[in-house]
Parts: structure tokens; sequence; C-alpha cells
């Protein structure tokens, strides 16, 4: 393979109700919301950010909170398990902190080093935080919620689901440049570049388990880094070479993407680093306001209307409301 990915760009997931998501996210997860714009191919519903200070690839969680969506169904063909990095000394206190918002965790589980906390947040979506023994030097977001010394770095790795690996695993190395790292049992492990947080995807073999259905509670796609568009145009091009169905280049307004399914049945995108979340508002406003892209500005009005007032937490965000 020619081209290998830096490690994991943005995990998106399908949501019900955008307050309650936001609520989460940025209340109990303390995460920032660095992005309030719409789903570019369905602009009647919200695709929110959340991620570090600047949304940084890598940090990044993504919504479309559809309201009526009806409840998806964890099982293979997905992303079943979206896992944050936290600092080693703080499992405790994230167990501590879940439990005061009334949100049922299981017990820490240690695996390869790593001190593992699973829950799920109020759609159902699995989700893990993970203390790496070697640390994470990102900087996380610091709020009076979550102080920093506790915070999320950002994404540690994601958890494909598939009846069986061995295409799976082709793709992650032939196709996006991974490499294999560990075995246990069921469970497969492959790494972007030294590995570690935020380059990380565990392949779970679980052959007698349901297909898994996309809809609310589920993940959406699982993104990987591309350091450029000049890249990405070549990469979809030897993928395409290869037989693989890619999608054409999409602007994303904030990166650039392309889409095409792993063997297993997951939703893969390549996305670029650039242009970034500061493109269309100054750092400091970074998700305050609602951000459309130039092909939608002409309708702001009718979508702004449509979509339902969301309040931002005074103590993440300085805006009270998101601003249409």
């Amino acid at each position: 393979m020619s081209f290998t990915t830096s490690g994991l760009h943005h995990v998106t997931a399908i949501g019900g109700d955008p307050q309650r998501n936001a609520d989460f996210y940025l209340r109990t997860l303390g995460l920032r919301l660095v992005k309030t714009t719409v789903n570019f191919d369905d602009p009647g519903t919200y695709h929110l950010y959340y991620g570090d200070e600047s949304g940084r690839p890598g940090s990044l969680l993504t919504f479309f909170p559809w309201r009526d969506a009806p409840r998806g169904r964890v099982g293979t063909g997905q992303a079943t398990t979206t896992a944050f990095s936290v600092p080693e000394h703080s499992i405790g206190w994230w167990k501590q902190r879940l439990a005061d918002a009334d949100v049922p965790t299981s017990r820490v589980v240690n695996r390869d080093d790593e001190d593992t906390l699973h829950f799920r947040d109020p759609d159902g979506l699995q989700l893990a935080l993970v203390a790496h023994p070697q640390g994470d030097p990102r900087d996380p977001w610091d709020t009076p919620l979550v102080p920093g010394e506790h915070a999320v770095r950002g994404l540690h790795s994601v958890t494909l689901s598939v009846t069986r690996e061995d295409a799976t695993a082709g793709m992650l190395t032939e196709g996006l440049g991974l490499r294999f790292a560990a075995e246990d049992g069921n469970r497969f492990r492959f790494t972007a570049g030294d590995g570690g947080p935020g380059a990380t995807v565990d392949v779970l073999v679980t052959p007698d388990a349901p297909r898994g259905l996309v809809a609310n509670g589920t993940v959406h796609h699982v993104a990987w880094r591309a350091p450029d568009e000049q890249t990405q145009a070549a990469w979809r091009e030897e993928l395409t070479d290869r037989g693989i169905e890619v999608t054409s280049i999409m602007d994303r307004q904030y990166f650039r993407s392309i889409y095409f399914r792993e063997p297993g049945g997951t939703l893969l995108e390549i996305a670029t680093d650039q242009p970034g979340f500061t493109i269309d508002e100054p750092l400091l406003e970074l998700g305050q306001a609602l951000k459309l892209p130039p092909w939608l500005e002409p309708d702001r009005e009718r979508i702004g209307n449509a979509l339902p007032a969301l309040d931002l937490p005074a103590e993440n965000n300085p805006g009270q409301q998101v601003r249409a």
C-alpha cells in the first residue's frame, strides 16, 4: 500500500434528541462543541461536532441527532464501541463521575495494560474510557465541569464487529496501511504508525452475533486521517484500482472526504486534516453559531426555523444558545 493513515480522524454516530445529546457530551463528558452545523445531505437535522479546544483530528466524535430516528441494533458489520483516552490515574474519578450522573458503568477491565471502563450514552451508543499506561500527550479541553487533569484527551480506538477477520484485516492493512499489533482470543488489534491512543482499531470476531442495524444509538462511520487533498486523491485512485468502490471526493467544508466499506460491512472514510474548524469562525467562538456551507446559505432562514433550539452549558461554551 502506497499510503498510510496516521490515525483516527473522527467517528460519526446517530443520536436522538439533540439537546439531550449536547447535554451528555458537553456536561457529563466535558467535551467542547467545536461546530454546530447540519447534515449536508439532509439539512433538516443538526451535525454536531464534539472534540478538544480546536477540534483537532483524532479528538472528534460527531452526531446526526435525528429526534425521530428508530432504535438501531448493535451487531456485526458496524463499529460497535468508541473509546476515548483519559489519563492513567483518572479511571476511578470517571467511574464516580458517571455514577453521580446516573450513568451505569462496567467494572474496570485491564487488557494489554490498559484500564477500560465501558458505558453507554443516553441513546445507547456503546462508549469506553481507556487509560493508556504510556500516557497521552494531547492537550485536553479544560473546563470547570471536567478539570484538565482528568479530561478526555481524544479518541483512543474503535472496535469493529465482524463475522470473520481475514477480509477486514486485509482492508485495514492493505487499504489503510495499518499494521497488525496483537491478538487476544477473538479480538485482533491493528495500529497506525507507532500505535497508542488515537491510532488503534480492534476487530472483534463474533460469528454468531446478529447483523447490526445502523440507526439511533449506533456508529454511522469511522474516519481515518489523510494529510492533504493531494494525498487523498491519489489514495482514492489506488483504492479504485484495487477494485474497491469509493465515492467521489466530497466537500465537508472543514475537511474533504471519500467513503467506502470494508468487507465486514462498516462504512469507512478517509478525511483530510485541513482546512479545520476555524475556517468560518474564530477559535474562541467555535460551536456557538449555526454554520452552513455556501451552497446552503440561501436557505438559512428555512433551515434555522426547522431546527430545534439548542441551549449550551455556559461552563463549556461562552454562548448560551446556538444562534441561527
